[in-house]
């Protein structure tokens, strides 16, 4: 037992990556809170329930993605990624406790939203492929899944963690200190790194400067197959499943009549499935095409289930489901994008990874909260089941070209 436990926690050998973690996890816990107080905030009183508003606030948060993706790559293969991240971190601290003292003093309106949600998405866009590959400079190539598989536990535990205390803070003291609790929160992260040993990072080479860099890294994903696969699977259910905050939302508002405090509850419980799906990648050796075809058709019956749940406590179980798959699914795709990838053409590959899946939940955002409003929630996650199942087919395309046998 216990050398299955130190296996499953091997990366945090690393006295970087522990610090890391243990930053993160404080930060990730205010980053769940500030999520739950915006989407309630957008739709109990900014507007009356209205999905399609809330679509626009999550879509906004992830344009940057797409936006910015010509220069986030590049910027993660070429600048010192330790610098990066501490501007990046604090700088969402600070639009984090900017959009805090609106809320707060009661001045906030729904454009206030909008603007921070950009801005915040901006940061995010560049901090995302920095942070993902940074973790192989802390632990290198060969901790590398059980680091991502530990860093989404961190992420997980956090998950169950903030919205349930969001919840609280919402019914009891008011959303904006929600956001400025996450604003405080990512001082943790920044004190962590500052106490960091420079001597024991594993720091890659750094990528040339070239005129070409977003469209290198493009060719370099497209010349293979299975990162083309990926990306295509990623797309679907980045676009059309990846929609929690409108799912959850509108789920416990529109259909269950829940209070903040349920509404939170939900998110808690998802993060139940997320975390169980984190420890199990720990474990699990590096994944193949097989993991991401389990992960897609498990999320795809997840999303089925709870659209046809009849009551509350059978969407929660249903969203347990959704997390697991959802974490097996992302993590795979993570750790398999970065070890079939050159380090110096990482950050590049990575931010592709990061912009397909996060910048499709832009262009999904308002279609799902559409149908939401027009249709039902219950619809809406019809269209995620859709999209992983779509998506679980292009990994058994993969799989059939191969002629390898099935196997997890």
């Amino acid at each position: 037992m216990k050398n299955a436990v130190s296996d499953t926690f091997r990366s945090l050998k690393s006295f970087n990556f522990r610090l890391w973690t243990v930053g993160g996890l404080v930060s990730n816990t205010g980053t769940w809170m500030q999520r739950i107080a915006q989407d309630w905030l957008v739709l109990t009183q900014l507007t009356h329930h209205d999905a399609s508003a809330l679509g626009i606030v999550t879509g906004l948060q992830f344009a940057p993605q797409l936006l910015l993706l010509p220069w986030t790559g590049s910027a993660a293969d070429r600048l010192n990624q330790r610098k990066l991240l501490m501007f990046t971190q604090a700088t969402m601290g600070a639009f984090a406790l900017a959009l805090g003292v609106l809320t707060v003093t009661g001045v906030v309106q729904l454009w206030h939203v909008y603007v921070f949600a950009f801005l915040s998405g901006s940061a995010a866009a560049l901090d995302a492929p920095v942070r993902q590959t940074f973790v192989a400079e802390m632990v290198g190539d060969g901790d590398l899944h059980n680091a991502v598989a530990v860093n989404s536990t961190s992420f997980n535990a956090a998950q169950m963690i903030g919205p349930a205390v969001a919840g609280v803070l919402i019914a009891h003291i008011g959303i904006g200190w929600a956001f400025i609790l996450n604003g405080i929160s990512f001082a943790a992260v920044l004190l962590s790194m500052s106490f960091f040993r420079l001597s024991e990072l594993r720091v890659s080479a750094r990528a040339h400067r070239t005129t070409a860099g977003f469209l290198e890294g493009f060719r370099y994903v497209w010349r293979s197959p299975d990162l083309r696969a990926i990306l295509i699977m990623l797309f679907l259910i980045g676009t059309f499943g990846f929609n929690f905050p409108i799912f959850i939302s509108t789920m416990a508002v529109n259909v269950f009549h829940s209070d903040a405090s349920g509404f939170g509850l939900l998110s808690s419980i998802m993060a139940i499935g997320t975390l169980s799906g984190a420890l199990l990648s720990a474990r699990r050796s590096r994944p193949g095409m097989t993991s991401l075809l389990l992960g897609a058709a498990v999320f795809g019956l997840g999303c089925t289930l709870a659209a046809l749940a009849p009551g509350y406590w059978w969407f929660a179980g249903a969203l347990v489901v959704i997390g697991a798959a959802a974490l097996t699914f992302t993590n795979g795709t993570n750790s398999i994008m970065q070890l079939s990838t050159e380090p110096t053409m990482r950050g590049r590959v990575m931010a592709l990874r990061v912009g397909v899946a996060l910048g499709g939940m832009t262009m999904g955002a308002p279609i799902v909260g559409w149908v939401a409003n027009r249709f039902g929630p219950r619809w809406s996650l019809g269209i995620g089941a859709g999209g992983a199942f779509i998506a679980a087919l292009v990994a058994i395309f993969v799989l059939v070209r191969r002629r390898e046998p099935v196997l997890v």
